[in-house]
């Protein structure tokens, strides 16, 4: 059997894609739960066929790809992109240099809803016939436009419109992007043009429509109805959690680090917020809930950051194949005020669930001077969790 690596091209911006400003280029934007990128990466190190994997991704985007990568495996180090995709391209072909593969896969971040089927023929057609690209059939009317003028219609039969993985013999596109480097020409749009220009038959095969580009903000949101409609069976869990105060300088809340004239007392970091999130989790699952997880009694949990258990309690929806919708959290203290802290909380909650911030609560009330926590002996926090499930 060949040997078939793949390259997997994310060094680009994606501006078409919108987004609130700062957040990051597209393949890092979470869809379902999961960044692009990482559903993208997951479809090929899940394929039997698939032996190496070489990400080319933006040398300002390093914290974000091993933020996509955990758990994944057949991924080589990644390598930097250059000024344009073939010269992206052309560094994930030189990192494949040293395991020298039979056959590599050439695929866009951007297209994380790749079939197996369809990395199947790919794999098939470049071991056939050396170059091969997947195509769908165009069913629009196409035409010309001269400015806003409509000109000749094309000829439908004749058109397709076209896909990656694009499959090659690994030597012939090295062949043809070194020659297409050496004349200047950078200018081709996907690496079939590279390898037709190289001299090279580009075959075709059936794609999918599945298998769409996420370019516009449209693309996102049909992206996310597409996997709720899949994931019907809708959860909810409750998780409460209590801690007293003891001497200290700070408490920690929802992984923020809050100046006080005291701290919680617990045998982890005691935070009510991330410890009451992780019981909603749970409860969701119907999975018991932290204590029987992180045991106070277990000892490797002495001072631990709560947020190793809420990434835990995420990794388990995403084992049943699962993505949380949603949490909210209602924080129950006279003091430190939460208000001021609340965006850091919904970040950091947010980063460790893999979700976006608009979808973590936090809200906070005092007991007016009431019971132990208005005599400010200890806060408590009440939070709920909503995760689908496929049935």
């Amino acid at each position: 059997m060949s040997k078939t690596a793949v390259i997997i091209v994310a060094a680009g911006r994606g501006t078409r894609a919108g987004g609130p400003a700062g957040s990051p280029a597209k393949q890092y934007r979470t869809v379902g739960g999961k960044t692009v990128l990482s559903r993208t990466l997951e479809a090929f190190c899940s394929h039997p066929r698939i032996h190496e994997i070489v990400t080319v991704i933006h040398p300002d985007d390093g914290a974000f790809y091993a933020q996509s990568i955990h758990g994944l495996a057949k991924l080589t180090a990644p390598v930097p992109g250059g000024a344009t995709r073939q010269e992206s391209v052309r560094n994930g072909l030189a990192a494949l240099a040293a395991s020298a593969p039979d056959v590599v896969l050439i695929h866009d971040a951007a297209r994380p809803f790749v079939p197996a089927d369809v990395i199947d023929r790919a794999i098939v057609a470049a071991s056939i016939s050396g170059a091969a690209v997947p195509v769908l059939e165009v069913t629009d009317t196409i035409a010309l436009i001269d400015g806003s003028t409509r000109g000749d219609t094309l000829e439908r039969a004749r058109l397709r419109s076209i896909q990656t993985p694009q499959s090659f013999r690994y030597t012939d596109i090295c062949a043809a992007h070194a020659k297409a480097a050496a004349e200047g020409r950078d200018d081709f749009t996907d690496d079939g043009a590279v390898a037709s220009h190289g001299g090279l038959k580009v075959s075709v095969f059936a794609g999918d429509p599945a298998n769409m580009k996420l370019t516009t903000p449209q693309d996102f949101a049909s992206s996310e109805a597409r996997l709720l409609a899949s994931l019907p069976d809708i959860r909810m869990g409750t998780g409460f959690d209590v801690h007293e105060f003891e001497p200290g300088d700070h408490v920690t809340l929802g992984g923020v680090r809050i100046p006080h004239t005291k701290k919680l007392k617990g045998h982890s970091d005691a935070d009510v917020v991330l410890h009451a999130l992780c019981d909603a989790i749970f409860g969701a699952l119907g999975d018991g809930d932290i204590g029987s997880h992180f045991p106070p009694s277990d000892m490797q949990w002495k001072g631990a950051e709560s947020s190793k258990f809420l990434a835990y309690a995420a990794e388990k929806v995403k084992a049943r194949g699962g993505i949380i919708a949603n949490v909210d959290v209602a924080i129950m203290s006279e003091a430190p005020k939460v208000g001021p802290h609340r965006p850091a909380m919904q970040k950091t909650i947010s980063d460790v669930l893999c979700i976006t911030p608009d979808r973590v609560g936090i809200k906070a009330t005092t007991m007016e001077r009431l019971g132990f926590i208005g005599r400010e002996e200890g806060i408590a926090a009440i939070a709920t969790a909503t995760i689908r499930l496929p049935v």
